[in-house]
């Protein structure tokens, strides 16, 4: 049935105010997941004695909770983003602590906890909860001189990275970081405090090398490739000289028959030998779209929360699929980063979902949401 615009219903309401472009683009990128997740899994799952569409089946059940989490998200207010955000940031981070003391220990690691069938992994969910909250208290704090919303935010960050060094997750500390310092950078922030963020980050880098010994093991091994362990990135860069423009075709890749990760951290390097360069092209204009078409709505959006929000998550969608993209192609150390939509991980899915869900409500067509044309305001 059509959907007119003389309906004041919920749905009605909803479908002429998202944002539709941005919506497809997002499906689309989910759709293209679940492709690449059956060209890229069954060996994986052979290697482990699993029935062959074993992660394949997997990712398929979570794309409906993923569509769900989408669409319910988009739905909610202003207000109502930072009442989920908040819950979601407590609940998770709870969840985090508790899967140090009690959850798994996978690749050396505590970042994953069972509930019931399901095996979570917190933090994907306190990421997009974290940005909407950070944002709240830093535009709250310019709004409100009396009230400490520049304290609060760096309290829920430093909360929030203390318990990812904990598990530990220097990837997902990182990135964290780098967007919270993006965040700060367009709220305003003064050069000798970017001076000494920076200095902290740089002396956090230092002791992660000196004190952890897979940290050290993998910086070294970037930095002298040919003494260090460096076979699934070797294999990745040899799957791209291999897959040339067009690929091989689906199934004609060798990569993932032996890249232990070629389902989740190393996904690109299939696509770039089965389906070719253009493949990734395509792939990298679809990821690229989505970042630049929300900076473009945060930069007319004249709620100063809803624009600082959108910006930040635009950042952590972008710097993620960079910094995968980047372990792939040996620009960077291995990081452990899934490619959002891409990589197999049903909190991931699900996850990326909820903070696309932000997004599109946040972007909402809204009375006196938008900006007149001419000079762009800051979110300060």
């Amino acid at each position: 049935m059509l959907i007119s615009r003389a309906d004041r219903g919920l749905l009605a309401n909803w479908w002429f105010t998202v944002d539709r472009v941005l919506l497809t683009t997002v499906l689309l990128l989910m759709a293209l997941g679940v492709l690449f997740s059956m060209a890229a899994s069954p060996p994986v799952a052979a290697r482990l004695g699993l029935p062959d569409f074993h992660f394949f089946n997997r990712q398929l059940a979570y794309v409906a909770p993923s569509l769900m989490v989408l669409f319910a998200t988009s739905l909610l207010d202003l207000r109502a983003t930072r009442r989920v955000s908040l819950v979601i940031y407590c609940v998770g981070l709870a969840l985090m602590v508790a899967a140090i003391m009690v959850g798994p220990e996978i690749k050396g690691a505590h970042r994953w906890i069972g509930i019931g069938p399901i095996n979570l992994q917190p933090s994907e969910f306190v990421k997009p909860a974290f940005v909407v909250m950070a944002a709240w208290f830093l535009v709250e704090g310019d709004r409100s001189p009396g009230m400490p919303g520049l304290v609060i935010a760096w309290l829920l960050f430093l909360g929030f990275a203390a318990v990812l060094v904990k598990q530990p997750d220097f990837g997902q500390t990182g990135l964290v970081s780098l967007v919270f310092l993006s965040m700060l950078l367009l709220r305003g922030i003064s050069w000798p405090s970017l001076a000494g963020l920076g200095g902290a980050g740089m002396a956090l880098a230092f002791i992660a090398y000196e004190s952890v010994p897979y940290v050290r093991s993998r910086v070294a091994g970037f930095m002298n490739p040919d003494k260090g362990d460096n076979f699934q990135i070797k294999t990745a860069m040899e799957a791209f000289e291999n897959g040339g423009l067009l690929g091989t075709g689906p199934g004609g890749g060798v990569a993932k028959q032996i890249l232990p990760d070629a389902h989740t951290d190393f996904v690109p390097a299939v696509i770039g030998e089965e389906f070719g360069f253009l493949a990734l092209l395509v792939l990298l204009g679809l990821i690229a779209s989505v970042v630049i078409r929300v900076l473009q709505r945060a930069k007319r959006e004249a709620d100063a929360f809803a624009a600082l929000a959108m910006a930040g998550l635009a950042t952590m969608f972008g710097l993620q699929a960079s910094i995968n993209l980047a372990v792939n192609t040996a620009l960077i150390p291995a990081k452990g980063m899934t490619l959002p939509f891409i990589s197999y991980g049903g909190s991931s899915l699900v996850a990326t979902a909820f903070a696309m869900g932000l997004v599109l409500a946040m972007s909402r067509r809204r009375p006196e949401a938008v900006l007149p044309a001419g000079p762009v305001a800051t979110t300060a």
